[in-house]
């Protein structure tokens, strides 16, 4: 099998540095669906505590986005991603410390930021701007797929790591495995700096220019609108599906198997969104997205609960998990360019996360309040629908300034 004209050596060591990186933090971060019921368990927390800590981690991850965005636009994506491996680990450290308010400064901001800076629109960036238009859907796909893999890998290895030592010494081993991520901004650095764009087809528009021409863009603030949407429906799921299926009287290792399931499947969605998005607008991409959660999440929680389907579930809702990034991106950079790609996109994500922050939150609050999930299942589908409208109006015309 050949390989793709656009797969160049050095988009294949921005691939292997940034999306290994984004793998370890991203998967640390996936496995907070796991860690969240032994770890109050084990400090006898309500549950609305380590949710509250989580909540606030999806929140200041978004905040920070846009800022890691930019500097990784202007200084380059290795230097904040090496930065945001050490912050990230850090932050792990003081959840293992233990204490309320250490986990929630810890959890919540410290490991936020370092996500924020080893994350897609941080990686993402450096392959946009290297890549021809004709054939970025398919680089953004293939970036975000293999970044997907730390979801599939940490899963089981966090799982494995909880009932071997407990909650606290799991925390403590990934936030070593993020410290020992940080060699990997080298081949990062290398990739990005032999694929770096001439300066002269770089320097057209400021910072404050692109942010006010962005937002002045009606299709910019419906394509946030969606995103945040996203945001709650994906960590809804990701951090109380595990709570959920207990409830249903499911073993307590259906819900590491339901995360791992939907780990793998994100992989393969993310890569066939980036190609369907080559092929087909963006914005009908999306809306398909968005319109199959609702009907998957429906038809789960209005079916039986068994292994059967609850492995249908995951396969399908992992298809759509964060297969939204690859058309977003790529709709973010055919309107506006690819110069501020990291910002722009960064700012999307934020209100991506105000979505996670809620759907975390909400998602503990309302549990503990009605000891059901069944408010929450309703409104992920709900929410689900309104995404798949709001994304038809975008106009998704190349701006005349981005064109020239």
């Amino acid at each position: 099998m050949s390989r793709p004209a656009w797969l160049s050596p050095a988009i294949v060591l921005v691939f292997i540095g940034g999306a290994m990186m984004m793998s370890v933090s991203m998967g640390a971060r996936q496995a907070q669906g796991l860690l969240i019921g032994p770890l109050s368990l084990e400090r006898q927390w309500p549950l609305a505590t380590f949710s509250l800590a989580v909540a606030i981690h999806n929140l200041m991850w978004g905040f920070f986005q846009p800022f890691t965005g930019a500097a990784a636009d202007r200084y380059g994506a290795a230097k904040v991603a090496a930065f945001g491996a050490l912050t990230f680990g850090l932050g792990m450290m003081m959840v293992g410390a233990g204490g309320v308010a250490l986990t929630t400064i810890g959890l919540g901001v410290v490991s936020g930021f370092g996500l924020a800076a080893t994350s897609f629109a941080v990686v993402l960036g450096p392959v946009g701007r290297a890549v021809s238009p004709e054939h970025r859907s398919s680089a953004m796909g293939m970036g975000s797929a293999l970044g997907s893999l730390g979801m599939m890998a940490m899963i089981p290895l966090a799982q494995w790591l909880i009932g071997a030592f407990g909650p606290t010494q799991a925390v403590w081993i990934l936030s070593a495995f993020s410290l020992a991520s940080i060699p990997l901004a080298l081949v990062l650095a290398k990739g990005e700096k032999a694929s770096r764009p001439a300066a002269s087809t770089l320097a057209h528009q400021s910072i404050g220019q692109a942010l006010r021409e962005a937002w002045g863009h009606p299709g910019y603030r419906l394509l946030a609108a969606g995103f945040f949407v996203c945001g709650f429906q994906v960590t809804f799921i990701g951090v109380h599906l595990p709570g959920y299926l207990a409830l249903c009287g499911m073993s307590k290792g259906a819900g590491a198997t339901a995360l791992l399931v939907i780990g793998g499947f994100n992989v393969i969605g993310t890569w066939l969104m980036g190609q369907l998005s080559q092929k087909y607008r963006p914005k009908y991409v999306l809306s398909a997205i968005y319109l199959g959660r609702a009907v998957v999440t429906f038809a789960f929680v209005m079916g039986p609960k068994n292994e059967w389907t609850l492995l249908a579930f995951a396969a399908s809702i992992g298809l759509l998990w964060l297969s939204t990034v690859p058309p977003t991106s790529t709709l973010i950079a055919s309107v506006f360019g690819p110069r501020y790609l990291g910002m722009l996109f960064g700012l999307v994500f934020f209100t991506h996360q105000l979505g996670s922050f809620l759907g975390s939150w909400l998602g503990g609050l309302i549990y503990d309040a009605t000891l059901s999930y069944d408010v929450m299942w309703a409104g992920t589908a709900v929410l689900g629908l309104f995404a798949a409208l709001v994304h038809l109006p975008i106009r998704d015309q190349t701006l005349a300034r981005a064109a020239a």
